[in-house]
């Protein structure tokens, strides 16, 4: 297929559209089906014209990612927006386990770090401001509790166990196991867990 040579203005509105079709391909087909090749077709070009906008294939899906981190921090910052540290911090819980189960395939490859570039499209700049905002909320928390512990490490352990209980919730391994109608026990057992018993 022949095509001109697109001036910036569309060069811009073809890039995000890569992007669009990967996020589109990403939530209708998983994480297996973003080829280059695949992209292009869909997005109605060559399938060499995403070299132009994105050198690499790990390039074009960072830029997926980042579309997803995106739309994960503005979910919680509206969550968290209100209340003490805990209760912010399951708002923040909730809104996290949420976009997983809405978005499977995004939610997959936005921690992929072994098919993305980190520091690449601003892809870190992206995604290590929203542990900032747990490790943030995690040391107020732990402060409320009278708790002393490196806040850092407990958000990470805290990250890693709301990490868990989304992979193993929707592949189905949580309900059988523990019998639970919905992550709601499980996130206020992960809180204890990392936070302490709530303060009666």
């Amino acid at each position: 297929m022949s095509e001109r040579v697109p001036s910036g203005e569309q060069e811009a509105g073809l890039r995000a559209r890569l992007v669009d079709v990967g996020v589109e391909l990403l939530a209708a087909e998983g994480v297996q089906a973003l080829t280059l090749r695949e992209i292009a077709r869909r997005a109605g070009v060559s399938h060499g014209a995403p070299r132009r906008y994105f050198p690499t294939h790990v390039a074009l899906l960072s830029a997926i990612a980042r579309r997803g981190f995106a739309e994960l921090a503005a979910e919680v910052e509206k969550a968290a927006a209100d209340g003490d540290a805990r209760t912010r911090l399951k708002a923040l819980s909730r809104a996290y386990l949420g976009f997983a189960a809405a978005h499977r395939g995004m939610f997959e490859l936005m921690f992929r770090h072994d098919l993305l570039e980190s520091g690449a499209l601003g892809l870190r700049q992206t995604s290590l401001p929203l542990f900032e905002v747990l490790v943030g909320l995690v040391a107020e928390a732990r402060r409320e509790a009278g708790a002393e512990a490196e806040a850092r490490v407990a958000a990470g352990a805290l990250w890693a166990n709301l990490q868990g209980i989304a992979q193993l919730w929707g592949w189905g391994s949580l309900r059988l196991a523990t019998g639970a109608e919905d992550v709601e026990p499980l996130l206020d057992a992960a809180l204890v867990a990392h936070l302490g018993a709530e303060a009666s």
